[in-house]
């Protein structure tokens, strides 16, 4: 696959000023549509253990990664402002990854009816999101990891808080 040069360079500019660890990793989008986003994330010297393959914290950030640029993408085609986060995050390791993981979200059209239900309804919603995690070069398709996290958008102010204001 090759790297999406444009969506890369965003979120390495975002993660830059928003989330530095994820920077320090240097993710490249490999794919990213309406229906799918695969994140890779290089096993470097950053990113590899004493065992000589990927930090299981690495593994996680490239599964917030693939689920939250989905949710990105689709919030910035609306009006709104909207607010992701995720709320918890369950994870299955069945092999070591010794090499260039691919981290795959196919939960697109899901994603997406989230964040118009939260931008029509203006109430949080919540949603899993399922990643997967490969080692193409090495393992092929098999899967390396599974995780789901729990996606949850809410509206925001133009001021950027979500509380409401307070008299003295």
């Amino acid at each position: 696959m090759k790297r999406l040069w444009r969506e890369t360079a965003f979120v390495r500019f975002w993660a830059l000023r928003q989330v530095r660890v994820l920077w320090f990793v240097q993710p490249s989008v490999l794919e990213l549509n309406d229906q799918r986003c695969v994140i890779r994330i290089p096993l470097t010297w950053r990113t590899r253990n004493h065992l000589h393959s990927m930090y299981v914290g690495v593994l996680a950030v490239g599964a917030d990664c693939a689920g939250g640029l989905m949710a990105m993408r689709r919030i910035g085609q609306r009006d709104q402002r909207i607010r992701l986060s995720f709320k918890d995050l369950r994870a299955e390791f069945l092999k070591r990854a010794e090499g260039d993981v691919h981290f795959t979200c196919e939960d697109g059209a899901a994603i997406a009816a989230l964040v118009d239900e939260v931008a029509t309804s203006g109430e949080r919603g919540n949603l899993p999101v399922r990643v997967v995690a490969t080692v193409p070069a090495r393992l092929g398709d098999e899967v390396v990891a599974r995780f789901e996290l729990t996606l949850s958008l809410k509206t925001s102010t133009a001021g950027g808080s979500d509380r409401s204001s307070r008299s003295a």
